[in-house]
């Protein structure tokens, strides 16, 4: 079973890979992390001294590498989705399930950890709070293409058993 988790940074995409791969008994990944890895540097430094094009290839890239899993549960960046036909491909490949938690909710969880993630970092909490609302409504045409949504109180570890016995 493949499983794919997209959303907004800060929806717990990573935390509910690692739970849910954890029941499955099945692999467990963050494609930040793993690109991160792979470059040998964070996603700031490869940012800043690359650009976004190199990080959106290079993400792409290790995305398609599940094309040869089995099994897994992968939490994708926030904007995986809406670069390379990415979303697309994740569809054909398996479950796509969109975590789509309310904006002040990501604000909430974001604000510590903004000096990690280089779209945030330099915002106040204030811009932070526009600069996802935006984002969201960019992103949310990629999002919709997921097979499966999940909204604030739907988010649950009931409600991802239910969508994934779906495909058992």
């Amino acid at each position: 079973m493949k499983i794919f988790l997209i959303g907004m940074m800060g929806s717990g995409k990573s935390y509910w890979s690692k739970l849910l791969a954890k029941k499955l008994k099945t692999g467990g990944y963050d494609l930040d992390f793993l690109i991160e890895s792979h470059e040998e540097r964070t996603i700031s430094e490869i940012f800043e001294e690359e650009g976004e094009d190199y990080f959106r290839k290079t993400e792409s890239k290790i995305l398609r590498w599940f094309g040869e899993k089995k099994s897994f549960v992968l939490a994708t960046g926030g904007g995986t989705p809406c670069f390379a036909d990415n979303m697309e491909w994740m569809n054909q490949q398996g479950i796509t399930i969109w975590i789509d938690e309310p904006v002040d909710i990501l604000v909430e969880r974001l604000i510590p950890e903004k000096a990690h993630r280089p779209l945030i970092r330099d915002l106040s909490d204030t811009a932070l709070f526009d600069f996802l609302v935006n984002k969201r409504k960019e992103r949310a045409a990629f999002y919709g293409l997921a097979k499966h949504q999940l909204s604030s109180g739907s988010i649950t570890e009931a409600h991802f058993k239910k969508i994934i016995q779906q495909y058992a």
